[in-house]
């Protein structure tokens, strides 16, 4: 939710930590930008502003256009501010935001090239709006922000036509037939970074709550769409790595199985031997060690 800022303290002056300043961008000025907590302002300009969240998750309220929002900005979550509109906010803690801004009339003509000359193309101010697409692009276009050697210009020409045509579709309410007919799931890197996290975390006590912050989602949420993506909940997946880590520990190593049942994350060896009787229909005893 953050444009060009205007401080209310020395303090509060946010970094540019790159900067498509100096890479002869021609359809999209983007930075990565860190923001120190506090109040800031964001005057109106000529130019859509998007910021996407890629920072530990903090408290925000916001006002763009007369419309206050508040709540928990998470990794991934976009704010929108249309072209004339002034904001501005306070975050309980300093954050990272990818700010990216372009101009209406590059909407207006992709519009055009999409069979939609009569259509208007109007964005409304967004606080913790979540897409998929947006953020994909959003992801791509700071990995290339960080790289030493950059992309080619038409890389970045290909990811902001296609931030257009997405900006575009929910400015008027367009969802594809594969959208409204799909059943929502966990995205291909938000499904990777929450099984990556389960699996260096076994050893660990796993908490609901904790693992829908990763992906910034709801605990309700979370397990509807864990369970579209894998077909299985959430803490049977769990159990079942648990158990596959232990047996391969068992197998390959001499370590006590009181160690091995700790470190797949069972509370005690009885935990670990009674879960495998029941899952695998055999006790960790029975398992052939070296």
């Amino acid at each position: 939710m953050h444009s060009t800022l205007k401080s209310l303290s020395p303090r509060q002056t946010p970094r540019t930590l790159f900067s498509s300043f100096d890479r002869r961008w021609n359809t999209l000025d983007a930075s990565l930008v860190h923001i120190p907590r506090g109040r800031a302002q964001a005057p109106g300009t000529e130019l859509h502003v998007l910021g996407l969240h890629v920072g530990p998750p903090v408290n925000a309220d916001c006002c763009v256009g007369g419309m206050r929002m508040r709540g928990v900005q998470k990794p991934g979550d976009i704010g929108v501010i249309p072209a004339g509109m002034d904001g501005s906010w306070e975050d309980d803690a300093d954050c990272q935001i990818l700010r990216l801004r372009l101009r209406p009339s590059l909407l207006e003509e992709v519009a055009d090239q999409m069979g939609r000359r009569s259509t208007k193309v109007e964005l409304t101010p967004h606080f913790g709006l979540r897409d998929v697409r947006i953020e994909a692009i959003g992801w791509a276009i700071k990995a290339d922000l960080e790289a030493d050697i950059p992309s080619d210009p038409l890389y970045i020409d290909f990811l902001t036509n296609a931030l257009a045509v997405r900006l575009v579709e929910l400015a008027s309410g367009y969802a594809s037939p594969e959208e409204r007919s799909s059943t929502p799931r966990l995205s291909a890197r938000q499904l990777r970074i929450l099984l990556d996290y389960i699996e260096t975390n076994l050893d660990k006590k796993l908490h609901l709550a904790d693992l829908a912050s990763i992906v910034g989602v709801g605990t309700t949420r979370l397990k509807t769409l864990f369970r579209n993506s894998t077909g299985m909940p959430v803490h049977r997946y769990v159990i079942g790595r648990r158990i596959d880590y232990a047996r391969v520990m068992l197998s390959t190593t001499k370590m006590p199985a009181s160690q091995v049942a700790l470190a797949a994350g069972f509370a005690h060896q009885s935990h670990m031997a009674t879960t495998m009787r029941r899952v695998l229909g055999h006790a960790p005893s029975e398992i052939s060690r070296p």
